[in-house]
């Protein structure tokens, strides 16, 4: 059986999959957003770097890769990247040299202190478009399913 566009969304697969929408929306929204990062002089990964480290300042490579969506190797390289231009700093940990934290510099804080409110502002100028209840409903929604995720994913599996 085929489908064409002109089908109810109930008969096509891509335009009612769950995955494709939260994908979809995401790439809308963030594209709307990496304007102004991109205006700062940043790529999008070396963003999600300064907003998670905005968060949880210190943070060590392994947890950052897993906050901001970015393979390890990936990630160690930004850093790299991102410490020659004055964004971060990597320090030793002091309870364990053989791990490294990664902070925001002076720099990297003066941007993130700048881009965080417009973060904030772009969002609520998002949810303003839905109806007040379906607005407050999203975000927790979608960390209630982020939840039955994760805790899926600790489960070992045979």
């Amino acid at each position: 059986m085929t489908t064409s566009v002109n089908d109810p969304p109930e008969e096509q697969f891509v335009s009612d999959y769950l995955l494709y929408l939260l994908a979809a929306a995401s790439d809308g929204a963030s594209k709307q957003f990496y304007v102004e990062v991109s205006a700062r002089g940043l790529r999008v990964p070396e963003w999600r770097v300064l907003a998670c480290l905005y968060d949880r300042d210190g943070e060590m490579i392994t947890r950052l890769a897993r906050l901001s969506l970015i393979e390890q190797s990936r990630l160690t390289r930004i850093i790299m990247q991102m410490e020659q231009r004055g964004l971060v700093q990597r320090q030793s940990d002091p309870e364990d040299g053989r791990r490294v934290r990664v902070y925001l510099s002076e720099e990297g804080r003066a941007t993130t202190n700048e881009l965080v409110p417009l973060g904030r502002i772009h969002e609520e100028g998002l949810l303003a478009q839905l109806p007040k209840a379906k607005a407050k409903a999203l975000k927790p929604m979608l960390r209630e399913l982020l939840n039955i995720i994760e805790s899926a994913s600790d489960v070992p599996q045979n």
